[in-house]
């Protein structure tokens, strides 16, 4: 998201890196993050995602490079840094014998909210995570983990913070807790800028406008769903249902050409002679209209399917970080191919006969 006058970066990394004992565990990372902006970031256990976020919130320094929040240093001013940000972190460490108004209250307190502002502060807080009503003077340890979510998420708010950094927020919660925490999270866009953290990609695609994907330490990916749709994934895909097995259905997909062929296929579940294929393609455009011609023409195979298949992020995911390894790989392989090249000219330039003793051989010779 490009800096206007009317949508400033609320963060701005430059060419951020840090190293533990002679390993780059972030290494030259450079990105932004819009006002009121929803960002997931994403990548491997291991991949540099938690200290990159330390970092960012001045629990860590960096090496080197830097990283500014609503335009302060984090390298220089770290305390005022913290006054900017709201942190969730993944355990969500919070007291068992205190009621949620106490608690909140305790780290308004904390967090220097002014005395006559708390009482508002922590309603308010509590309003949004929907926590006044039924949690409100429950003792914290006796709250299902779906609330005590969302007691760690009105803590990072309480402050209105203009950052906020969640580490798996929905980690641990049945389907209903994390629609519910969705909505939370939905209901802080363009009030707040979010950093969210999780493998649950899924998630990250419903709730965030804006994607980075990290491995060895390295930005791998960014952008839109949409846009690194068109980037990591070069062939389209389609589900069809027709009653024919896979031998002779192979057939039909040589015929009607476009690269199609059959990437997988399953009998179908009400076992009424059906077949469910994915199909894949390498041509970029939607043949869906043209399958469900070419397929129509037949009428034995009975069409009840034809619809073109969306990667989803966990596939973007794959694609990338599978990218990136390669691209180490064949670093490591080019490097190993040098120095194979030079110990060869080592080799040869030890082993060479010299002028001096050219001539003698050529002179025995004789």
């Amino acid at each position: 998201m490009s800096e206007t006058p009317e949508n400033p970066n609320t963060v701005i990394v430059r060419r951020l890196t840090k190293i533990y004992g002679g390993i780059k565990v972030v290494d030259n990372v450079s990105f932004r993050i819009g006002k009121g902006e929803i960002l997931g970031f994403l990548g491997p256990n291991g991949a540099g995602k938690s200290t990159t976020m330390k970092i960012l919130s001045g629990m860590c320094p960096a090496t080197s490079g830097s990283a500014y929040v609503c335009g302060v240093s984090v390298a220089n001013n770290p305390g005022e840094v913290r006054r900017h940000i709201g942190y969730m972190p993944e355990n969500n460490p919070l007291p068992e014998d205190l009621r949620v108004s106490e608690y909140l209250r305790y780290r308004a307190g904390l967090k220097e909210v002014p005395v006559r502002e708390t009482s508002r502060r922590v309603e308010e807080a509590m309003e949004i995570c929907q926590l006044n009503r039924k949690a409100k003077r429950k003792i914290i340890g006796n709250l299902s983990k779906g609330f005590r979510q969302r007691v760690g998420i009105a803590d990072a708010i309480l402050s209105k913070p203009d950052l906020i950094i969640m580490d798996e927020p929905t980690i641990g919660l049945d389907p209903h807790q994390i629609i519910a925490i969705r909505s939370l999270i939905n209901s802080l866009r363009g009030k707040m800028s979010v950093i969210i953290s999780s493998h649950i990609l899924p998630e990250i695609e419903l709730v965030c406008d804006r994607v980075i994907i990290i491995n060895q330490g390295r930005i791998v990916a960014s952008g839109s769903s949409e846009s690194l749709r068109k980037e990591f994934i070069s062939s389209d895909k389609y589900g069809v249902g027709v009653k024919c097995p896979p031998e002779e259905f192979g057939k039909y997909c040589s015929v009607m050409g476009n690269g199609l062929r059959i990437s997988s296929h399953s009998k179908s579940a009400d076992a009424d002679g059906y077949w469910d294929y994915v199909l894949e393609s390498d041509i970029g455009s939607d043949l869906g209209r043209s399958l469900i011609g070419e397929l129509s023409k037949d009428t034995r195979l009975a069409v009840r399917e034809v619809s073109r298949l969306k990667p989803n992020l966990e596939e973007i995911f794959m694609a990338a970080t599978r990218r990136s390894w390669e691209e180490v790989r064949g670093v490591k392989d080019k490097g190993a191919d040098l120095e194979v090249d030079d110990l060869r000219k080592r080799r040869d330039v030890r082993f060479a006969p010299s002028s001096d003793d050219a001539s003698s051989t050529e002179e025995g010779g004789k």
